[in-house]
This record gives C-alpha cells, structure tokens and sequence, in this order.
C-alpha cells in the first residue's frame, strides 16, 4: 500500500485535521513589528545526541516558567517561534472579533437574562453579551455590556470557557457577581436590550440559542464547586492570537517532560493561530515541525489554560490574546503496519525523538513541579478552552 493510501487509512481511525501545507519556520528573535526575513527550513535528517540533552541551565530556567504558568501567571511575548508568516496582527473590527457573555446568578441560583432587541432576534432572551470595543479589555467589556443590557454594574469572578472559530472569532464567558444598580425595566428600554429579569431555568422562555444552557451549567457548576482555579486575564500587551505551549510527554511510569524550543536560549514554544484552523491548532504545527514521524501515531490533546494575557489599549498592536496553554502528546493505542494492518501496541518509555535541531524535551525533575504538572494532566483542572469548528 502506498503512503497515500496509509494515510487514509489513518485519518478513519482518529480524527484529526488534514495538516497543512508545511510551514516555514519564523524565527523567535523577530520582533512583531518587523518584517520576518526569508528562511531556509534546517536539515531534520539528523540530530545529534547533544542537541537532545538540555543543560543544567537550560532545566531551571524551563522550571521556573513552568512554574510561573502552574502559578496562573504569565510573562511579556517577546516574539513567535512557529506560525507568525501566516500570521497578521490581531486587530479588533478587522480580522478578528472578541465576544465576552457574563454568567450570574442571584442567592436562589436564578440566572440574569435579557431580552433582546435587535430584529432578528427580537423579545427573544439569552446572557448578557456582546462585542470587546476598540480600547477596551476584557473585563472592561463585560461591564459596559451587562450595565447596557441588564441595568447592573458587576464585577468579574472568573472565566469560565473560552470558545473558539479560529484566531478571527473568540468567546469569553465570565462568571460574574452584581455590586450595583437596578434590574433593567421595559421602561428603561432601548437599542441594546428590552429588558432584563431572572430565571429560574425551568419556566418557559424563548431562548435566542439554546447554547447558552451550557454555559448557564458550566457557570452552575462552578458555583457550586470551583474546578479549576481563578482565571481572568492578565494585563499584558500582546499583538498576535497565539500559544505558549506546555506540550507534555507523560510515560507508562509517570516520568513527564516538556517539548522546548532554541531561538537560541531553551524555552517554551509560542505558535500562532491561523485563520484557516482553530487557534488550538497551533501544537499541530508545533508537533509537525519538531517530530514529523511521531505525528500520526499520536493524538495531541489541548487540557486546558493555564492562563491568557490581554489588554487591548493599543488598537492593533495590542489587541492579541497569548493563552499559556497545557497540551498533552499522547501515544495512539491503534498502531498500524505500512500496510494498514494493527500491531501490537507497546508502552513507550520515553517520548518520541524530535527530528528538528530547534528543539529538544527537557524532562521534569523537581519533584514537587512533577507532581503538580502530573496532577494537571490527570485530573484537568484548568480552564477550557473549546473549538466550534
């Protein structure tokens, strides 16, 4: 059977996403206001042992951003290792669209919904939400629109879910708590909404989309029993929508290592989205660049975010979201001969070698980080982030 035929026959047993064209490489040193230069793809034939060995130096520096990220913390993007030549800068009302839905309830767990205004969707009802503004953050949006739409002022608990079509289209839903104001009357109404009122979620009430119910649970459930920990954006400029990837290898015994990158100094890999595939896509392309044998016989499973970094105060140059993501490389059990047929699938001990001199796994050895790192991947307790494509 040919390669191509193999690949087929792959595709059925998991689903992935064809993979793109490849990609040349961007260089990390480029800054985001210059213009990326022409670079050659370096020979992958061959990497030597040394270049998989990470030093003394290079091990504590990655600990500690690690441990900074497993912190809910962040640091300032400073450029983009994969992804950014086909990559534009985010800017609002151009290529890309923030949207931020609030979740509240009230001390009988009924939910604030309001009515909508607009004509296609007129006295229906659905959460507070709506667009980011140019200059505005995250949070700053959500509380315009809830005072607009329901009357009240808020205050943001934490993100709930992020939901994502691609770089060009995220979803921000914020679990929040009113600290003022009034209920929105019909007499207050306008163009932003009708009115506002709570719902116990059993009566009946025309929903604008019954999507939110999902997120009405989710904010319910966190309520009740916070699952991962407090996550709201941290003020930081960035000017893509891209990844800071903890991309993980955790083995049969529960040794962990963590993939990084040399540009030139050892760190953790940033990608960007492309408008072509969901911003999660980008540890495909990471993982297709580093091992490019390795990528069909594993799945590449995005666990949650660490946290994300956004201001918005620069119209274009800083209206990017960087999420510090946690994505796990794991073994397909299914193991196909080149001619299609299963084999006997063995537990490997280490992680798949990289094949790109750029790159090199750096396993984790302070025992209390491994724990905590081990703990995330098993139990997942970051905040999601979901794609609707």
């Amino acid at each position: 059977m040919d390669c191509t035929g193999r690949c087929q026959i792959l595709d059925l047993v998991r689903y992935k996403r064809t993979q793109p064209e490849p990609l040349p490489l961007a260089l990390a040193a480029v800054s985001d206001t210059e213009e990326l230069p022409t670079v050659q793809r370096p020979d992958c034939s061959a990497v030597s042992p040394a270049d998989m060995e990470v030093t003394a130096e290079e091990r504590q520096q990655a600990e500690e951003q690690l441990e900074q990220l497993l912190r809910g913390q962040g640091s300032e993007v400073s450029g983009c290792d994969v992804g950014l030549d086909q990559s534009k800068p985010a800017t609002l009302r151009k290529n890309v669209t923030y949207i931020v839905c609030a979740v509240i309830f009230n001390d009988t767990e009924e939910v604030l919904m309001v009515q909508e205004a607009k004509p296609d969707c007129y006295k229906q009802w659905y959460l507070p939400a709506g667009r980011v503004e140019v200059g505005e953050n995250l949070e700053e949006a959500l509380r315009r629109e809830v005072r607009e739409e329901a009357g009240f002022d808020c205050e943001p608990i934490t993100l709930l879910l992020i939901q994502e079509q691609g770089p060009q289209w995220i979803r921000f839903i914020f679990l929040a708590k009113v600290t003022g104001g009034t209920l929105k009357s019909l007499a207050a109404a306008d163009q932003e909404s009708l009115q506002a009122s709570w719902w116990d979620r059993r009566s009946a009430l025309p929903l604008r989309g019954r999507d939110i119910l999902r997120l009405i649970d989710c904010g319910l459930k966190y309520h009740r029993d916070s699952w991962h920990p407090v996550t709201l954006a941290l003020d930081m400029g960035c000017r893509h929508v891209l990844q800071r990837l903890v991309l993980v290898y955790v083995s049969a015994t529960d040794r962990i290592w963590i993939l990084l990158i040399r540009t030139p100094k050892a760190h953790l890999p940033t990608a960007a989205a492309v408008k072509t595939h969901a911003v999660t896509w980008a540890a495909n392309m990471v993982v297709q660049e580093a091992m490019p044998s390795a990528y069909y016989d594993h799945d590449i499973n995005t666990l949650g975010v660490f946290s994300l970094q956004h201001n918005g105060r620069h119209h274009g140059k800083t209206d990017g979201v960087c999420f510090n993501t946690l994505v796990a490389l794991v073994p397909d059990h299914v193991q196909r001969d080149e001619d299609g047929k299963k084999v006997e699938w063995t537990p490997a001990v280490t992680p798949p070698p990289v094949e790109n001199p750029r790159y090199v796994w750096c396993e984790v050895q302070k025992p209390t980080l491994k724990e905590k790192l081990l703990e995330k991947t098993k139990n997942t307790s970051l905040l999601p982030i979901h794609s609707l494509y």
